[in-house]
């Protein structure tokens, strides 16, 4: 539906007039609130169509306004250039609030006000600066893709069928002196190398002459820009040569040259874009990993084939072994074996009984499935991590922006090079003008260059992805190079997620069951480990609470308990009508209907004093504790139990050992906090920090100089993740949490950390050489070509093998190697750190 650019028609709409207006053709529910005349492509409305948006957009509030956003695929991009003219064609155009162009990815970010502009308006504004918007999770972007690499194969095999053909009509004059052969043959032979390098010229050559003119019709310098101009000037050189052997031009002919570094820069387009699919499919195939068709079942109980758009939720599906789950879903089998390697971490197969959750985009491993569909779309765990994943994907790192910087002043004095190397050599022997220049322009084209940062980094994306750490900001690679403090929350980070509630301490003529029940609607509205354990006990409490608050309302001696104790039988079936605040770093406010108010949370949150808590004794003074109050002020204790996580003492170990300060910064009591730091051998402790607080040491530490490493999962971390340099979440945090984090290790295991900061030496370090080696090679070509060492065809062999060689040692990066103990070689950060 989208293969086609033509067919123009006049449709509604405010940011663009052109055209006349056209009668209503059926487009109305498209188009919604849009007036005014707008033109764009029929082939193209499919993009304003809500069903198919559900697949690729979603809503975002700005400032009070509706926007949506959307990742797209732009096809017939291949460098920054190209990245820049997109940039430029969105970026001005009414309604459209930001666009993030990735050229490593092909990939767009773009935001844009649905009331002032429409999708397809963009797309065709787009389409007329010569690229394609293309929806990313569409199987049309697959067959995009594949229709692009078929269409460079063809190329590249002409380009090679008539390299072939011409170096053989060409070897005579190889082994002969000129004049030796008769002047027949002779124009014999140059015609037919005239015929079989135009095909060459007006059909394998043709991407880089439509790049170039794209960039210079935007007034840019893109990098196919060089090597268009000295096809050009070889062409028409080598023409003039053969068309008037004794004219201006000269004798010779130089189509073997033109011929082979066209088939050379061909090749190495083709093995450069198989390898940049690899580093950036390994995110491709994550984010596309739901299936397209789904087996449904009737009333029947015989099954159909849907499409994954006509599922609804409460779906009964069979789904067959290594197909993914569309959705999160019930199982209502025996059991599923699953892999859900990406969405938790956990690399080893899980089973999941009858009436467990399967998760959208795990895959069923054995036998049949039988599940109901409980959550889809936007709504599932995995639409989430997608989300994440095509943010990484289209930033733009500060080694990025700084070559892209570059390349621009680097063309221009490319072509200033060749400038100069044909006029000195016109004056020397005007035959070595043409293939001098020529060789400036290709060897030294800064492709090599500009893939060198982002293939490395969304290579390593790639490799954590698969690992189940999600890269969401690619800049944290660069900041964790740079790191020499981890500072880690304690509860739920260092100690295990799951706190076990240990005891409930209540006031007098209220029981522990009683206690339990005020608690849960407070505790079931946070992720907190703490709430979590409370409302873990309380949920099996609800159903003996009534009875007990019932006994409770008899007891005259305590009418402020009596009342707590009556409300209880209510708490769970007024939630829905009651309001929950979280009140960051101290707890949870609840507001009901009634007018009655709880607070579950720190002891200030609940108005306790120092002689109260001291009057609960010595149970409380070193374990955390979430306080139940009403009113008339206390009304329960909650006493945890949590055990350090098994593999928190390894990673502590594992990151002093790579030149990394620990520090420990809770909320949590002093006594609870130095059992825990004691544990793990932590010296650096700050304990009973509130939000503020956390803040204020944060802060004091980077004006000392750290470059700090937040780790934390509880809702009050969110703040302190997004002011450290880099920040870690654990995937079973809370939302805020994730949202601040510029990692998410989705396990929750400590020893990903130790993984995530080696891998991003090994991935600074492997930048780092590329650089070099662009540099390097970019460098030497200048001189090497202008005094003549270089000719055209090994200029354009040695341009697509830098390129090559820069992607093949970014894919070193896809493998992520084990790092049990500290790689002696990822110890000196000081060399990446200034």
């Amino acid at each position: 539906m989208l293969a086609r650019m033509s067919n123009s028609t006049t449709v509604t709409g405010s940011d663009l007039a052109a055209g006349a207006v056209v009668p209503d053709q059926g487009l109305g529910s498209l188009l919604g609130q849009h007036r005014g005349p707008l033109t764009v492509d029929d082939d193209f409305l499919v993009l304003d169509d809500p069903i198919e948006q559900e697949d690729f957009c979603h809503p975002v509030q700005v400032d009070g306004r509706e926007l949506q956003e959307a990742v797209l695929m732009v096809q017939g991009m291949y460098c920054p250039a190209c990245s820049e003219t997109v940039e430029a064609a969105l970026g001005g155009r009414r309604g459209v609030e930001s666009v993030r162009v990735h050229a490593a990815t092909r990939r767009v970010t773009l935001r844009w006000d649905p009331a002032q502009t429409l999708l397809s308006a963009l797309a065709r504004n787009v389409g007329q600066s010569g690229y394609r918007l293309l929806p990313m999770r569409q199987a049309l972007s697959v067959e995009e893709r594949l229709a692009e690499t078929r269409l460079l194969m063809w190329r590249l095999f002409v380009a090679g069928f008539c390299t072939m053909q011409v170096m053989m009509y060409s070897w005579p004059f190889y082994i002969t002196e000129p004049g030796e052969i008769p002047y027949v043959y002779d124009q014999l032979l140059r015609w037919a190398n005239w015929m079989l390098s135009v095909p060459v010229v007006l059909f394998s050559s043709m991407p880089f002459f439509q790049s170039a003119w794209r960039d210079l019709r935007h007034g840019r310098i893109g990098m196919d820009m060089p090597v268009s101009i000295g096809i050009l000037v070889t062409f028409i050189a080598s023409t003039g040569s053969t068309f008037d052997p004794t004219g201006v031009w000269g004798h010779e002919i130089w189509f073997d040259s033109l011929t082979m570094f066209v088939f050379f820069l061909l090749g190495g387009r083709y093995l450069v874009s198989r390898l940049r699919d690899r580093t950036a499919g390994a995110l491709d195939v994550l984010m596309n990993r739901l299936p397209e068709q789904c087996e449904r079942q009737l009333a029947d109980g015989s099954f159909e084939t849907v499409s994954l758009k006509r599922l609804r939720v409460g779906d009964v599906l069979r789904v067959q072994a290594g197909i993914a789950f569309p959705g999160d879903a019930t199982v209502l089998g025996d059991s599923a074996t699953v892999d859900e390697a990406l969405l938790t971490g956990e690399s080893q197969p899980v089973t999941r009984l009858r009436g467990q959750t399967v998760v959208a985009g795990s895959y069923n491993l054995a036998g049949t499935a039988l599940v109901r569909i409980e959550r889809l779309g936007r709504e599932t765990r995995f639409a989430q991590i997608v989300a994440l994943m095509e943010q990484a994907s289209t930033e733009k790192p500060e080694l990025v922006k700084l070559a892209d910087r570059i390349a621009g002043p680097f063309l221009v004095a490319v072509l200033l090079s060749a400038a100069f190397g044909a006029w000195y050599w016109w004056q020397i022997d005007p035959a070595l003008a043409v293939p001098i220049a020529v060789a400036v322009l290709v060897a030294t084209c800064p492709c090599a260059l500009a893939l060198s940062t982002p293939s490395a980094m969304l290579a390593s994306a790639g490799a954590l992805a698969e690992r189940g750490i999600l890269v969401r900001r690619l800049l944290a690679f660069e900041a964790l190079c740079k790191i020499d403090t981890v500072v880690f929350d304690k509860t739920g980070t260092l100690t295990q997620d799951r706190v076990v509630l240990r005891e409930a301490l209540v006031r007098p003529g209220l029981t522990a069951e009683q206690a339990l029940e005020l608690a849960w609607p407070l505790a079931s509205a946070s992720l907190h480990p703490v709430s979590r354990a409370i409302a873990a006990r309380a949920r099996p409490a609800a159903s003996a609470a009534a009875p007990a608050a019932a006994a409770a309302t008899s007891d005259a001696g305590a009418a402020a308990t009596s009342d707590a104790g009556a409300a209880a039988p209510d708490a769970v079936s007024q939630v829905a009508s009651d309001l929950v605040r979280d009140v960051p770093g101290a707890g949870l406010v609840l507001e009901r209907a009634d007018g009655a108010v709880y607070k579950l949370g720190s002891a200030a949150l609940c108005g306790l004093d120092q002689d109260q808590l001291l009057a609960q004794g010595r149970s409380v003074a070193d374990a955390p504790c979430a306080y139940l109050s009403d009113a008339q002020g206390w009304l329960a204790t909650f006493v945890m139990d949590e055990g350090v996580r098994a593999d928190a003492a390894t990673a502590v170990a594992d990151l002093r050992a790579m030149g990394l300060q620990v520090h420990l910064l809770s909320g949590d009591k002093v006594g609870a906090v130095q059992r825990v730091a004691q544990q793990l051998g932590i010296t650096q402790v700050v304990s009973e920090a509130g939000p503020e607080r956390k803040l204020e040491v944060v802060a004091a530490l980077q004006a000392q100089g750290a470059q700090i490493a937040m780790v934390g999962d509880g809702m009050n971390d969110g703040p302190v993740l997004a002011r450290a340099q880099v920040s870690f979440a654990l995937g079973h945090g809370a939302p805020l949490t994730q949202s601040q984090s510029d990692l998410v290790v989705q396990s929750g295991r400590l020893s990903e950390l130790v993984q995530t900061i080696g891998q991003a030496r090994r991935t600074m370090r492997i930048i780092k050489q590329n650089l070099v080696f662009s540099a390097s090679y970019n460098g030497s070509m200048v001189p090497l070509a202008i005094a003549g060492f270089v000719p055209p065809w090994l200029a354009g062999l040695g341009m697509a093998l830098s390129s090559f060689v820069v992607i093949g040692n970014a894919m070193r990066l896809s493998r992520l190697p084990d790092f049990p103990a500290p790689d002696p070689a990822l110890l000196p950060v000081a060399a990446y750190a200034r």
